[in-house]
């Protein structure tokens, strides 16, 4: 080949040359963007496998790769620790079900520091998050059909837990209500929803670890008789409607509102717990069971036998709940059976037809001629107080609506009037951030008594237990 370019012409050979380099560069670049087309397609084999999106599914076996390559791979995904921060040097792509993986490593043979394993500082035989002897019971609370709770502290922080305890049947297994409640919670981080500190599970129990809080709305009701302090009861129940928002928005239903899952901590915060019956609207099935709410906060349409409902079933416990801690007794308490809290629940708001309520003649327990036929009534002749406070009978007429559809929702209820006395920085909290944080919103004392005048049981024993209402 030399000897063919030195017989050639001084401006042939300059051209021949130009080419070459050319040629040259274009393989260059060509062969890099083929290798580092490779090593993406490689680095992220372990993933690719569960069809990340824009990831191709079929993806080399490691065994094809060839050495040099490898190598890379290896160094790569041992830097991957999902306790540690995110470093510079690792891009995190999340899907719905997994995460696909993309790793971009140095050059250097070397493990970049910032993406090291780092120890622990603990000793082996401190206490840990998720063991049984990280926490002492200090006292019981309540006991239901399948659980026990207990006062409790932390041995790994110091702090007051409540210990809900599942006892396991080696013939039934984990209750279906325990794995709910556990699942869903998991997932729900709000200032006016229950915290779930830590799940511990033993061949015997399942033990769900709560953030300790110190009564219950039905408590505080019975210690403060004839109905409430109207700015506490304003309060209270925007932080029931902030909560309820939350987990709607997510499409989550409670099923089991009454004043005995609200818990109530000694600043005043309110906390719905108790997500043992709570169903998320979004799995297949579109019919639920109708034996859901305790009776006398059950809507209408599930007391005649409806299992097709949506964020409605929880609205109308909202309007049953705020009449009661206005009037200061149960809305609709109902003595004997479902045909009584029916005939209650009429006698208010009159016995409903085609008319007023579309499709009630075809709920399966609905026969016109087993109900006396009422007409509607404005809500303060039931109860008196609501005319009281301004707007407060207008909102409770939007919630206790006989016909699903017209109830008015959580996030619609947060912006009625009732509500416009309430400071606006009270709509722009994040979730995790409490009413108040917000400067001049606060509990009035309420009358008789002080707000520190707390029994020292809460309701997540008493909720548990069987009541009748």
């Amino acid at each position: 080949m030399c000897d063919l370019i030195e017989s050639q012409p001084p401006e042939k050979i300059s051209k021949m040359k130009k080419l070459r380099r050319t040629l040259s560069e274009s393989f260059s670049r060509i062969a890099l963007k083929k290798e580092d087309s490779s090593f993406d397609e490689i680095c992220v084999t372990k993933m690719s496998t569960r069809n990340c999106p824009g990831m191709d599914s079929v993806i080399k076996p490691l065994d094809t790769i060839p050495e040099d390559k490898k190598v890379r791979v290896q160094r790569t995904q041992s830097t991957f620790d999902p306790f540690e921060k995110p470093a510079t040097q690792v891009k995190r792509v999340h899907s719905e079900n997994n995460a696909c993986i993309n790793f971009k490593s140095s050059s250097s043979g070397k493990e970049s520091p910032k993406v090291r394993r780092h120890s622990s500082p603990s000793s082996p035989t401190s206490p840990k998050f998720g063991k049984a002897d990280s926490y002492e019971k200090l006292e019981k609370l309540g006991e239901g059909s399948y659980a026990t709770v207990y006062k409790g502290k932390s041995k790994v922080n110091g702090k007051l837990v409540a210990l809900k305890v599942i006892r396991l049947q080696e013939e039934e297994g984990t209750p279906f209500t325990a794995i709910r409640e556990a699942s869903l919670l998991k997932g729900l981080k709000h200032a006016n929803i229950v915290l779930l500190h830590d799940i511990i599970h033993t061949k015997e129990t399942l033990t769900l670890v709560f953030e300790y809080v110190h009564t219950d709305l039905c408590q505080y009701m019975d210690k403060h008789p004839g109905g409430l302090h109207p700015d506490n009861v304003k309060l209270f129940l925007f932080q029931l409607l902030r909560g309820l928002s939350y987990i709607h928005q997510r499409y989550i239903l409670h099923r089991d509102l009454k004043p005995q899952n609200l818990l109530i901590s000694d600043t005043g915060e309110l906390k719905l717990a108790d997500f043992g019956l709570a169903r998320a609207k979004s799995v297949p099935s579109h019919t639920y069971s109708n034996e859901v709410v305790t009776l006398w906060y059950r809507p209408p349409d599930v007391l005649l036998g409806s299992t097709e409902y949506s964020t409605c079933l929880d609205m109308w416990g909202v309007g049953c709940i705020f009449v009661e801690m206005i009037q200061g007794v149960a809305a609709f308490p109902g003595m004997k059976d479902i045909q009584d809290q029916l005939e209650r629940i009429f006698l208010v708001l009159g016995t409903p037809n085609e008319d007023t309520w579309p499709g009630v003649y075809s709920l399966p327990h609905f026969k016109p001629e087993r109900f006396t036929l009422y007409s509607s009534k404005n809500l303060r002749q039931a109860w008196n107080k609501l005319s009281y406070v301004n707007h407060a009978e207008d909102l409770a007429s939007k919630l206790l609506q006989c016909f699903p559809k017209n109830r008015l929702s959580a996030p619609a209820a947060l912006n009625h009037e009732y509500f416009s006395d309430l400071p606006p920085r009270l709509w722009e909290l994040t979730d995790m951030s409490s009413v108040f944080t917000v400067p001049n919103v606060r509990l009035q004392p309420e009358v008789g008594e002080s707000m520190r005048a707390f029994g020292k049981n809460n309701s997540y024993g008493k909720s548990l237990s069987n009541s009748k209402h």
